[in-house]
């Protein structure tokens, strides 16, 4: 098969040992962003199997109805950058793996550097250390303070894992299974969202981007936090109201934050608000951003293209793809 790779921004995959399951199909990788739909249409134009990096391309019905070789999108974890339906209708499969056994260890690694990085103030202190200053300002400790979890989902739950280890009080806010799963393993539980958000000295947001938790968190919410208290998202960034965030943040409360995601992506703006204030620490949506990540999950994006290549797809998200009179056949 003629197999595209989109926003493999650091040449990454062809290094993995897991690329070795592409043996014998035709492959070309792409290492920048492209978004323009002209521009993506001509690249793509024979591609019948195309992999996907996360959300990094929007793949719409204006591009997909140009793709007439395409037979298969394969990918992982959920698809709000995909149009399904369009697919769908032009007989385009997509298999995507969502990975229900296991959490991105990796995001939970890089939400607990973000919590202690902000709460120490590291990056301020590197900056003042090579500028020839010895010391700037005082951090803060984690042992006995609140740990706040928004959702306790796979990465929630490790994540609330983890500040244990720091002796820390974990408090959970969530959907009803959730927080049932969360006090079964011997989690507190917030009596409402409004003294979730007063109580807690650290707050992690880990819920799904759906159109029920879009704008989630309201600026009111962030109002009710500490001054003293951080933020940290390394889920999605429109789960806060648009723009909350950073008027949250000139206000004093909370007094701190963390991202690892934006509302548009890539920030390529140095002038971005979020990277002018000195209370925050920024990274540029790398929470699954690591090699050992990277064998997990592109093996089972490379998987889903070998079943599809033998006839029998796996992980498929649209099945009227297969059965629906607009199906093809690879």
């Amino acid at each position: 098969m003629k197999i595209s790779i989109l926003d493999d921004y650091h040449d990454t995959l062809r290094t993995l040992a897991c690329f070795g399951k592409l043996a014998g199909h035709e492959v070309e990788i792409w290492n920048d962003h492209v978004q323009d739909v002209q521009t993506l249409a001509q690249r793509l134009k024979h591609t019948e199997a195309l992999v996907l990096i996360r959300e990094r391309t929007q793949i719409r019905a204006p591009l997909i109805d140009r793709l007439d070789r395409l037979r298969l999108i394969s990918q992982r974890s959920v698809f709000p950058h995909i149009d399904i339906e369009a697919c769908t209708r032009r007989g385009v499969v997509v298999s995507s793996n969502m990975h229900a056994g296991t959490p991105s260890y990796a995001t939970v690694e890089l939400t607990w550097g973000l919590i202690i990085a902000a709460m120490r103030r590291i990056p301020q202190q590197m900056a003042a250390l090579k500028a020839g200053k010895w010391q700037v300002g005082v951090g803060a400790s984690l042992r006995g303070k609140t740990m706040g979890i928004y959702g306790y989902g796979r990465i929630g739950a490790a994540v609330a894992e983890c500040a244990r280890v720091f002796g820390m009080k974990v408090l959970v806010w969530a959907r009803e299974a959730s927080r049932a799963r969360a006090q079964a393993q011997g989690h507190a539980l917030a009596p409402s969202k409004e003294a979730f958000f007063g109580e807690c000295d650290v707050i992690s947001l880990h819920l799904r981007l759906v159109e029920s938790t879009r704008g989630i968190v309201k600026a009111e919410d962030l109002a009710r936090m500490k001054s003293t208290a951080l933020l940290v998202n390394t889920s999605r960034a429109p789960l806060i109201e648009p723009g909350a965030l950073v008027t949250a943040l000139q206000r004093g409360r909370p007094g701190m934050a963390a991202v690892d995601v934006y509302e548009e992506e890539p920030v390529l703006d140095a002038d971005h608000p979020l990277l002018r204030m000195d209370n925050v620490v920024c990274t540029p949506h790398i929470g699954y951003v690591s090699r050992d990540e990277y064998e997990i999950q592109f093996a089972d994006i490379f998987d889903q293209i070998a079943a599809y290549a033998a006839g029998a797809p796996i992980n498929v998200v649209n099945p009227g793809a297969l059965t629906g009179a607009a199906a093809r056949k690879p």
